[in-house]
């Protein structure tokens, strides 16, 4: 920005910003614009703007009257419509402006929705490619009316210059760039074709490109030869779904589990949601191409479905939408918030018909997409009514839904862990408990919700009361037999707050459980913090909250060999090292994280053994 002069301007007198256009342009292309690419996008909207307000003027003009020319042939790229065109007075007020909208603002600023541009900078987008922009252009709203000239340069300067009807025969307007040495990556003709393709493939309006091969009249190929698929007719249904299966595929490259016809006319939109055929993380968003007006606004538009919808993608054309100022991506407002809104509704209405009448794609889509039909359960209660019972959920029955094991087990107990279902899934299995593993994301919460659409069904939470209720006591004479090895254990795991116990249960091959939940450690954990920090400020706020600390629990399996032959033993550091043993393995089997100091046993009990079976040996 440069300081106007003093002398011309006096103290108090309004001044006028002088714009740096180069350090402008650097703005666009770091900060606005995702890429230079977003040049040739410009000038076809601009192209396509003109020829709505063409059609606007003669409303009786067929509808493929008026089209917008591509061409490129390496030296220059040139973009020509049949539009309405610019006056003389209009280029002034206009080209030379930057902010201003390019749109007759006074005379069409009811009319702005008709528009896919709604700002007045993208022609500058042209200087991320070029240092000088020439337009021709003849307006279609007086009579023989003369062709305008104006040269824009990169360094803020132009010129303007009326010139003779016959410079343009046809109302319209012809910008022509001449690309800088640096741009030939996005203004060779092989590129400019395929940008045109990319951004233009929906428009409403003919668009041809021309590369110049053809000789001096041209061989020009069209960039949208077909309407959308949605707006076309079909002979058949089945017709009709392979065909926007075929777009889907041809979009997004992956061949669609099922496509959902999207239909809005509120806001004009229109388009298909594409089933992805395999699972995604859950939460991972993918990116849905939004077109407004039929030009391509974004490929990565997620704010246009809610979070939980990550199992399908979307390409939609839209009348109403609001484009932000870069025009590549969407603008959040109530409009936005009410098409997510209703964009969702048309994705639960179609889960509700596969569960309803096609309970093959059902089960196909359960089988990729089960976590993202959890997370929408959890706050939908007409989804979890139609679809809990279809869910699958890993059980001590193995992966099956909740209404098969709903059946068997009348009680149906949860984990709040994954690593508490695997500690305790094989021998709940054995003693008849149905256990639900819990600890995978919406899990719990929605087992719990299960009376509500089986009210007979019981669900309750599993505590190691619960299953060790369930383990066989020993007879009194093995319990005595067994107590002074079980009062050496108690005392060689009384580091880890773990009480020793004999019982009998299934399987055999099982020689101990470790009974133990998440609650019970973070209180152990705590009680340790508070007696560690006895008699300072922290130690007093952890002894405000002190509770008695839950025991974890070794149970001991006496239809075990190896833990019958365990409490014969007479010798007590063998004994404690055996004890300790036990506890490893039983700790290493729950799957959960072992402390440093469960690792330092396990490893010392081994070694102890080992030391022993030599001693023996020799």
């Amino acid at each position: 920005m440069t300081l106007p002069d003093t002398a011309a301007n006096p103290a108090g007198a309004d001044r006028t910003f002088q714009v740096d256009l180069r350090g402008l342009v650097d703005l666009l292309s770091h900060h606005l614009y995702s890429s230079p690419r977003v040049y040739l996008r410009e000038l076809m909207q601009n192209a396509v703007d003109a020829l709505t307000a063409r059609h606007a003027l003669e409303p009786a003009a067929p509808a493929d009257a008026f089209g917008v020319r591509l061409y490129a042939d390496g030296s220059v790229v040139r973009v020509e419509d049949d539009g309405v065109g610019l006056t003389e007075a209009d280029v002034h007020t206009f080209l030379a402006t930057i902010g201003r909208s390019s749109k007759r603002a006074e005379q069409i600023a009811d009319q702005r929705a008709d528009f896919i541009g709604q700002f007045g900078i993208g022609l500058l987008s042209c200087f991320l490619v070029a240092d000088e922009i020439h337009v021709l252009s003849r307006s279609a709203r007086t009579p023989d009316t003369p062709t305008v000239e104006w040269r824009g340069r990169g360094d803020g300067s132009y010129t303007v210059r009326t010139l003779p009807a016959a410079a343009r025969p046809r109302p319209g307007t012809t910008i022509t760039l001449t690309p800088r040495a640096d741009a030939g990556e996005w203004t060779r003709p092989a590129q400019v074709h395929a940008l045109a393709r990319h951004f233009g493939s929906l428009l409403r309006h003919p668009v041809t490109f021309d590369d110049g091969e053809g000789g001096a009249h041209g061989t020009a190929v069209s960039v949208n030869p077909e309407p959308a698929p949605w707006t076309r007719t079909y002979p058949t249904p089945g017709a009709r779904s392979r065909a926007l299966a075929a777009y889907g595929e041809e979009v997004f490259g992956f061949t669609p589990l099922d496509t959902i016809e999207l239909d809005l006319p509120a806001v004009g939109l229109k388009g298909i949601a594409c089933v992805l055929p395999e699972t995604v993380p859950a939460g991972r968003r993918h990116g849905h191409r939004v077109h407004v007006k039929g030009m391509l606004l974004s490929e990565q538009a997620e704010e246009i479905l809610p979070e939980w919808a990550f199992f399908v993608r979307c390409v939609v054309d839209a009348e109403s939408l609001r484009p932000t100022a870069s025009r590549e991506s969407l603008y959040e407002d109530d409009t936005l918030a009410a098409v997510r809104d209703a964009l969702a509704e048309r994705l639960r209405a179609w889960i509700a018909r596969a569960a309803a009448s096609d309970p093959d794609l059902l089960h196909r889509f359960l089988q990729a997409h089960h976590l993202a039909v959890k997370s929408l359960a959890v706050h939908d209660d007409e989804i979890l009514r139609m679809l809990l019972p279809w869910l699958p959920f890993e059980t001590t029955d193995g992966h099956t839904t909740l209404d098969e094991f709903a059946r068997t087990h009348r009680t149906v107990l949860v984990t709040s862990s994954v690593e508490e279902f695997r500690q305790v899934a094989a021998i709940a299995s054995a003693a008849g408990l149905g256990v639900v593993n819990g600890g995978y994301t919406y899990d719990r919460e929605l087992v719990h919700r299960l009376p509500e659409i089986r009210p007979e069904a019981t669900v309750a939470d599993l505590d190691p009361e619960t299953l060790t209720a369930h383990l066989d006591p020993v007879d009194r004479e093995t319990e005595l037999a067994a107590a002074a090895y079980l009062a050496q254990a108690r005392d060689a795991l009384a580091v880890f707050d773990c009480d020793v116990a004999l019982r009998t249960f299934q399987p055999a091959s099982a020689p101990a459980l470790l009974v133990d939940s998440r609650e019970a450690r973070h209180e152990r954990t705590r009680s340790q913090l508070a007696r560690e920090q006895e008699g300072g400020l922290w130690g007093d706020i952890l002894g405000a909250l002190r509770q008695e600390a839950p025991k974890a629990q070794l149970i001991l399996n006496q239809l075990n060999p190896l833990v019958r032959t365990a409490v014969t033993i007479e010798e007590p550091e063998l004994a404690r090292t055996s004890a300790e043993a036990l506890y490893g393995q039983a700790a290493m089997l729950s799957r959960r994280p072992l402390r440093p100091a469960e690792s330092s046993l396990i490893n010392r009990s081994f070694l102890d053994l080992l030391a022993h079976a030599l001693r023996k040996d020799s």
